[in-house]
């Protein structure tokens, strides 16, 4: 290593080099991050390139943690270390007085291994029950009862910061940590020394140290201390999604679907939650969750398979009346304002109503639905529901041209299953209805659509 000029970088230097090339070449640092590209991201940008460590100020379910981890991509794919080292020390930068007497010892023979950048990074969960010796050491008993000195460095168990060295900390929901606790984090941050149990042990420690936290109005079960706030060298604030599109873009990326859901009803759960966050009956300081929509899509291909599954009808297909499942199932993951109580499916459900009637509105703007209303009102009755197939579903119409325009506007061709056609008359059916040209009539598990 010598021999070729290798030169160890600071962990700072580190992801600068690698976010200014990729910057350059016009490859995304960001994997798998969605709607934060004019916000977030280049403010995040700046802060790595000034080298400042970072605290992420966001309500729940924004994305913190998932950006947190992406930062793991910046590093070295590999990066030497000495072999053994508790530290994973540079073999030409030791640190910790076992590593540096090894080194002393053992000169240019030092044994080196190679890390990956996926173990550099560490992520801690701040709970109030976190210690001291936790994050940054405590003595070891062990080592002690060796017959080494009470103040022997080497008698030190590092805690989760040490072993991070050369690395990326994060803490998720820092003001969670005990304000004392804080405290032992001020001397990593600042003067990148650590002290145990009353004795000062000097480690030039190379993190960089990231972490997560809500508004102070979101949250009473704690707070970040002033000084440490202080030496954070910078403060980012994220959100939800700002567009519709990028809405769909998380839940199409998170949502692990065990049936095919369509984008108009990704984008009718999308508008669901947006409304969410816009209700006054609904408490914004908790926020809704980014979580709420991707858990509602999986609970909509749920319904589909289940309605595959009792049908035999292949493949399993999301269809409007599938969202009926989310009200119920979902309710408990939505705080509402004192004095809802008993009122929130009807909430719920008047609001998921509406996301329905906009994406209809969206997709079928301009387009003349009379005809299919004057069909069912002619005697062609159609019913939908947990028993009944796509098939059945285009079986009670006549064949209308109208048909062919609801199919081509929510991305459906003719030669399609019958499932995914009758997903976009359900979704005409149903804005029909919520527009008032069309009855509609629910017992149990069929709805029938009517006069």
């Amino acid at each position: 290593m010598r021999a070729a000029g290798y030169a160890p970088r600071g962990i700072k230097a580190e992801i600068k080099d690698n976010l200014l090339a990729a910057l350059r070449e016009g490859r995304d640092p960001w994997p798998g991050i969605v709607g934060f590209s004019r916000t977030v991201l280049p403010q995040l940008e700046r802060a790595l390139l000034a080298g400042h460590d970072v605290v992420l100020l966001g309500e729940r379910g924004q994305g913190k943690t998932r950006l947190l981890r992406t930062l793991a991509g910046l590093l070295d794919e590999w990066t030497p270390v000495v072999e053994g080292s508790e530290l994973a020390e540079h073999p030409l930068r030791p640190i910790a007085p076992a590593t540096v007497r090894r080194a002393e010892e053992l000169g240019d023979d030092l044994p080196v291994t190679w890390l990956h950048r996926d173990r550099r990074y560490t992520e801690k969960l701040a709970t109030p029950d976190t210690s001291v010796g936790d994050l940054i050491g405590d003595v070891d008993p062990v080592k002690v009862a060796e017959g080494r000195s009470l103040g022997d460095p080497e008698t030190i168990h590092f805690g989760l910061v040490p072993r991070a060295h050369r690395g990326i900390v994060a803490l998720n929901e820092l003001p969670d940590l005990a304000e004392r606790i804080q405290v032992a984090l001020l001397n990593v941050m600042e003067e990148r020394d650590i002290q145990v149990r009353g004795y000062t042990l000097r480690l030039p420690l190379d993190v960089l140290l990231v972490a997560t936290a809500n508004p102070e109005d979101y949250t009473n079960r704690g707070r970040i201390i002033t000084p440490l706030k202080d030496r954070f060298g910078a403060e980012i604030r994220t959100h939800y999604p700002l567009e519709l599109d990028a809405e769909v873009g998380v839940v199409r990326q998170e949502a692990d679907l065990v049936a095919e859901v369509n984008d108009p009803l990704l984008e009718v759960l999308a508008r669901f939650v947006r409304n969410l966050r816009e209700s006054s009956v609904v408490d914004q300081r908790s926020g809704v969750s980014a979580r709420f929509a991707v858990a509602a899509a999986e609970t909509v291909a749920a319904a589909a398979l289940r309605r595959s599954a009792l049908t035999g009808e292949r493949p399993a297909i999301a269809r409007p009346v599938d969202l009926d499942a989310v009200p119920s199932v979902l309710r408990g993951k939505i705080e509402f304002e004192p004095g809802e109580e008993g009122r929130e499916t009807e909430h719920l459900v008047h609001l998921l109503r509406r996301a329905i009637a906009e994406t209809a509105r969206d997709r079928f703007a301009g387009l003349n639905l009379r005809p299919l209303a004057e069909a069912v009102a002619d005697g062609h009755l159609v019913a939908t529901g947990e028993r009944v197939t796509g098939a059945a579903v285009l079986s009670a119409l006549p064949e209308l041209p109208v048909l062919h325009e609801v199919a081509q506007r929510a991305g459906v061709s003719a030669d399609d299953p019958p499932g995914r056609i009758a997903a976009a008359v359900e979704l005409a059916l149903e804005s029909l209805y919520l527009s008032r040209q069309l009855a509609k009539d629910a017992d149990g598990s069929t709805t029938v659509y009517g006069p």
